[in-house]
């Protein structure tokens, strides 16, 4: 049985930030965007990071004129609460809880991020106060 990869590596990772950054993009715009000074070469390392992600499902391809268009089918913040998540089961036994307070403990959050942070916690507790 083939198992699906559930994360992608460093190097598809930027090219779905450049895809979350500016949008849908052909493989030049994005080669032009990581590599500028080298996208010949660099090319067909984008075009294999993007069937790799369109294989994990992660990007999607349109066709457009004789080429194609990609477009990020994940976002960002998607990607991120995965990326938590497997954190956490690995390290954590599947808790956030150890995870957010070690973020929070160790990160300087700044007045702003502190509120969204309360906001949040506060609306997690309506919702679950609710029957």
């Amino acid at each position: 049985m083939v198992k699906t990869p559930r994360d992608v590596t460093e190097a598809e990772l930027s090219v779905l930030q450049v895809l979350w950054q500016q949008g849908p993009a052909t493989i030049r715009a994005i080669t032009e965007q990581l590599e500028p000074e080298r996208v010949d070469a660099y090319y067909s390392t984008v075009k294999k990071l993007l069937e790799r992600l369109e294989t994990k499902g992660f990007v999607k391809r349109e066709p457009a004129g004789i080429a194609f268009v990609y477009e990020a089918c994940i976002a960002r913040d998607e990607l991120v609460g995965r990326r938590l998540q497997e954190v956490a089961e690995t390290l954590c036994e599947g808790s956030l809880t150890p995870l957010l307070t070690q973020l929070a403990q160790h990160t300087d959050l700044n007045r702003k991020q502190q509120k969204v942070l309360m906001d949040l916690i506060d609306e997690l507790a309506q919702k679950n106060s609710k029957p």
